[in-house]
């Protein structure tokens, strides 16, 4: 993601002043680093937030896609609103991916009136992810509970109750990233279904998040940024 990210932030017109990595992590004190107008960040869930707090403590905007900390995430919206700090945060950057969750929201809105169909997601992904379900897995979970009674919750691989949503997660090759979402009835089923062909995407969404971020402040997402 990182090579692909600068390469597309170059062809679209902008300067590279840092890169960090675990080899100098130390860089965030840095003068270059200093002068960015925003900072990209794809990283891990176990150093994500320290990665975000020292970015913002030299005084730069971060743009980050790395998922599996959504706990903390009110706490880090606080800190964010009480200090001016700039974080434009998505589980996913990819245009149709965020397409496909407002479609989402759409069907669970229409499927609230239909009982007779239960639905439930599966997501694939390669097998360097280290998250799962995967962090766009859970907010189309959250889009899905918001706009059906019966169901109160997500949980891993399989429903205990009626309650319940299962989300069941496979890691396996390079895959990019697969999300589908299906009901299923004593007579059929209704299936919705993302599948990202590379991590072009991706990149070029973090890039174009980024363009969008600089200058702004406060908490940002992608529905800032698409105005769905």
């Amino acid at each position: 993601m990182g090579k692909t990210i600068e390469r597309i932030a170059i062809e679209r017109g902008h300067e590279i002043v840092s890169v960090i990595d675990i080899d100098n992590i130390d860089d965030f004190d840095s003068e270059a680093f200093k002068s960015a107008d925003v900072a990209i960040e794809f990283t891990a869930p176990a150093v994500a937030l320290s990665n975000y707090r020292r970015a913002f403590a030299s005084g730069v905007a971060v743009v980050s896609g790395t998922t599996g900390w959504a706990e903390h995430l009110p706490q880090l919206k606080k800190e964010i609103e009480e200090k001016g700090y700039t974080l434009f945060w998505a589980s996913n950057f990819s245009l149709g991916v965020n397409i496909f969750a407002a479609v989402n929201k759409y069907l669970a809105k229409i499927m609230n009136d239909f009982p007779d169909y239960n639905v439930e997601m599966t997501e694939v992904h390669h097998t360097q992810k280290l998250d799962a379900p995967s962090g766009t897995a859970i907010t189309l979970a959250e889009g899905i509970l918001e706009n059906i009674d019966r169901k109160t919750v997500w949980i891993k691989e399989t429903e205990t109750n009626p309650g319940e949503m299962a989300i069941k997660s496979i890691r396996e090759g390079q895959v990019p990233g697969i999300h589908a979402i299906r009901y299923d009835s004593n007579v059929d089923f209704i299936e919705i279904r993302h599948e990202l062909k590379n991590r072009e995407s991706l990149a070029l969404g973090a890039v174009v998040a980024a363009e969008f971020t600089a200058g702004k402040k406060g908490f940002l997402g992608m529905e800032d940024l698409l105005k769905f």
